[in-house]
């Protein structure tokens, strides 16, 4: 009975005692202070507004997309260093490094063919050690200047296989996802590239989000001469392709692997948007699997403008549909 009555006077002088969170330490009501936010606090925060007006003024979109694949690993020399290995440790060989160092000249040299004194790059980059590395190389091409800056994205990571694979079961597994199908097909305790379009889309989204806001422009600057390049991997980037192009499935299964160390190049249009066909041949384009209603949609792209749709693109547009051949006859 004493150690219960002990317990209830405590709680009463606890009761008693404690401050109550609109109070001051004597137990007075505290003044209510409301600060009203300036006017112009979501300047330095462009992507807390989510009004743009049409009298908003975007930054200039970036003059390319540029996707390069990493140079050679050890893995792509020697499977079974997948199973010593875990994959996002893997690294560049040496000749991987002198690939990327060429991809590097190489996008310089395109990029110096525009003949503008103010241009710039900036880096996505996955946050595998063999992209890594491959920036790294790549990026000796430029001098500090000419590098605006750069981000780790893990949303750009290669497909997962599974942990320290068994390199007879991945034998079986990939020769399995021949036959069900390239993009669905998931490999055990891994993803498909289903999924990894999933989290391309979420990377698309904060892409586009950062360019209408220039949040890779330096403060104050508005250059229309920035040059995006994301160093991924080889699936990885064929799924961002079909992500930004709206590509189908089957369309993309037609597609083929970069090399290591290669690039392909999104190059804004005449109306603003990205076309491969502004850098690339058709027959380039052909030879890495686009189709001819993917070239023709890449013709209008050179000439679209942001938000415009292709209603008469074939892949997406009425074509779609073959009951309408029969209409067409009745009529």
């Amino acid at each position: 009975m004493a150690i219960g009555h002990s317990f209830i006077s405590n709680q009463k002088r606890l009761s008693s005692n404690s401050i109550q969170c609109c109070q001051d330490t004597s137990g007075q009501p505290r003044p209510r202070v409301t600060r009203e936010p300036p006017d112009d606090w979501l300047t330095s925060f462009p992507e807390k507004n989510p009004i743009i007006s049409s009298s908003t003024v975007l930054p200039p979109r970036p003059r390319r997309i540029i996707l390069v694949r990493h140079g050679e690993s050890e893995g792509n020399v020697n499977e079974t260093v997948y199973t010593q290995v875990a994959d996002p440790k893997i690294k560049l060989t040496e000749k991987g490094m002198a690939q990327a160092e060429e991809c590097g000249k190489n996008i310089r040299k395109m990029i110096e063919r525009d003949y503008v004194d103010d241009w710039k790059v900036y880096f996505y980059v996955s946050p595998y050690r063999r992209t890594l590395e491959t920036m790294r190389c790549l990026a000796r091409a430029f001098t500090r200047q000419r590098i605006a800056g750069w981000r780790e994205e893990p949303r750009l990571r290669e497909q997962d296989f599974g942990n320290f694979q068994d390199r007879e079961k991945m034998r079986i597994e990939k020769a399995t996802r021949v036959l069900y199908g390239r993009f669905f097909y998931r490999f055990p305790n891994g993803e498909s590239a289903a999924d990894v379009y999933d989290r391309i889309t979420g990377f698309r989204e904060t892409l586009r989000a950062d360019i209408d806001i220039g949040r890779f422009q330096p403060p104050g600057e508005r250059n229309p001469n920035m040059n995006l390049v994301i160093v991924s991997h080889g699936l990885t980037l064929r799924v961002f392709l079909m992500r930004w192009y709206k590509w189908t499935v089957e369309q993309f299964e037609g597609l083929n692997n970069l090399g290591n160390g290669d690039m392909i190049v999104m190059e804004k249009g005449y109306g603003g948007r990205y076309s491969l066909l502004m850098h690339h041949t058709e027959e380039e384009l052909r030879n890495f699997g686009l189709t001819e209603e993917m070239l023709i949609d890449q013709e209008w792209q050179k000439i679209a403008k942001p938000g415009e749709l292709n209603y008469n693109c074939l892949n997406t547009g009425p074509s779609f549909f073959t009951h309408f051949k029969d209409e067409d006859e009745e009529m």
